[in-house]
């Protein structure tokens, strides 16, 4: 699934192209999406100009104030926003397409499990699917302090709660990973019982990771690709992500892999301690 790195990274690529473009067409291939795409959007914004691109948790949030409200657009499971030229053909799994002069914004999702909703009024967070949403850990409000506020008197394993989106959004499956490996804390360690020596290399080590992992243009492990159509690359950094079985490149210990909360964890068993 794209992350809040792949997420960031197409709304770096969308905005020097989009901004300030007016919407020529827009075209439903498939309305049914995880949630359906509204049937007016068509209506809603021809002839409106794009003013802005934003970004919640892994939601893209498009604005225009002239009809008065927002796109609300996730990539799901193996979405992609991609850029193409007008003539471009639409592929089988290309579902959405925006059309801007000498542009067109393309949706594609294989699995469907995306959405590209309609948010009426100035705050999209007032949409149910963002209002319920955490810390942004790419924002100021994200420390050490914050972090142990959240984690006190938890015996929830401290990788479930970075990946639980109510409390800190965005941080999925590989960046957890790649965040407690650089923290030097196992995935199942509790998390109320991390030290604030603990907590402090965690928080600093999310906003590292993720930050990096933008730089790189995010990771493409599956489906995603950036809206140029290139591939992120921090796939290729990762320490412990899917290198089960493989020497760690800090110590040399063996990657191993457990399921933990539905998903693979991966870690070293040396230099992550419970």
């Amino acid at each position: 699934m794209p992350e809040l790195p792949e997420v960031e990274v197409s709304r770096l690529g969308l905005l020097p192209r989009l901004v300030g473009k007016t919407v020529t067409d827009c075209a439903v291939r498939r309305a049914d999406l995880r949630l359906p795409v509204p049937q007016d959007l068509r209506a809603r914004l021809l002839g409106h100009r794009l003013a802005a691109i934003a970004r919640r948790g892994k939601y893209l949030l498009f604005h225009w104030p002239t009809a008065d409200g927002w796109l609300i657009v996730h990539l799901g499971m193996s979405g992609s926003l991609r850029l193409a030229p007008p003539d471009a053909l639409a592929g089988a799994h290309d579902h959405f397409d925006l059309c801007f002069p000498a542009v067109i914004m393309r949706l594609r999702d294989p699995r469907r499990f995306g959405v590209v909703l309609w948010q009426v009024g100035d705050n999209p967070e007032a949409h149910p699917l963002l209002a319920r949403l955490g810390m942004e850990p790419l924002s100021p409000g994200f420390t050490a302090d914050w972090l142990a506020n959240a984690v006190r008197g938890r015996k929830t394993p401290i990788k479930s709660l970075l990946m639980n989106a109510a409390l800190l959004t965005g941080v999925g499956n590989i960046y957890a990973a790649e965040s407690l490996f650089r923290a030097g804390i196992s995935p199942s360690c509790p998390a109320g019982s991390l030290k604030a020596a603990s907590l402090e290399k965690l928080a600093a080590a999310v906003r590292e990771t993720l930050l990096e992992a933008i730089e790189a243009g995010g990771s493409s492990v599956r489906d995603y690709v950036r809206s140029d159509g290139g591939a992120g690359s921090f796939q290729l950094r990762c320490a412990v992500y899917d290198r089960a079985g493989q020497p760690c490149p800090r110590c040399g210990a063996i990657i191993r892999q457990f399921r933990q909360s539905g998903r693979s964890s991966f870690y070293c068993p040396r230099c992550q301690r419970p």
